[in-house]
């Protein structure tokens, strides 16, 4: 267990860290192209974090995808509660990690490189937007690196699916699709608002997906003949 809570600490830290840096510098910036830079960020950290740690941990680092498979029975409660302690723990630290070496002014004004949700946007349909995204995320990782016939280009799809997800719903929800990514920082700046949404939305698209793939395209191919699942 100790090794895997190291891997998904680190990965989950650097992707705060990494995330949250990329959102200050725009912030600081004004860069127009803002929302590729945090998109490409976000997603070529994970891709590398989730490479590095898959023959660990599996390379989770994200609670939602966490509590989906252990849903779907493809992990134990005990090494689902280890990977989640080590996400969020790996979130604040990340965070703090940010405030420390960021001026305050701009960790202010980026909310600590947390995510925010737009005024004309609901809580459903932040929740909604937030569930489809990760919807996605966890069908992709059940196609790359769950099912054992996947082919081995988890990482990089993984973090496609990320930085494609911010592109579609960044400047609604911020495009978290990760509970501890959104937690670490609203712990550390104290802007808690939306948190029901970054765990709500994920947790819930996450858990859809597993079970689409447990019980439709696995389930078909199990009972197929010769079929490997």
């Amino acid at each position: 267990m100790k090794r895997n809570f190291i891997a998904e600490f680190v990965g989950t830290f650097a992707l705060v860290f990494i995330g949250g840096g990329a959102i200050m510098m725009v912030q600081q910036t004004g860069n127009s192209a803002g929302l590729l830079q945090v998109a490409l960020a976000h997603g070529l950290i994970l891709a590398l974090m989730v490479s590095a740690t898959m023959n660990v941990s599996g390379g989770q680092l994200n609670p939602s995808l966490t509590i989906g498979l252990l849903v779907a029975r493809r992990i134990t409660p005990t090494v689902a509660g280890v990977h989640i302690v080590a996400q969020l723990l790996g979130a604040v630290v990340a965070a703090w990690a940010l405030k420390l070496t960021m001026p305050d002014a701009l960790f202010t004004a980026a909310s600590g490189g947390g995510q925010s949700i737009a005024l004309d946007v609901t809580a459903v349909q932040a929740i909604g937007l937030e569930a489809i995204a990760t919807f996605f995320l966890m069908f992709v990782v059940y196609g790359t690196a769950v099912n054992s016939d996947s082919p081995k280009i988890g990482g990089l799809a993984i973090g496609l699916t990320i930085a494609a997800g911010i592109l579609a719903i960044g400047p609604l929800t911020g495009g978290s699709m990760n509970p501890a990514r959104s937690f670490g920082p609203a712990v550390v700046s104290g802007v808690l608002a939306g948190q029901v949404v970054y765990w709500v939305g994920p947790i819930l698209g996450a858990i859809v997906a597993a079970m689409v793939w447990e019980f439709g395209i696995l389930s078909v191919e199990r009972k197929a003949p010769g079929a490997k699942s």
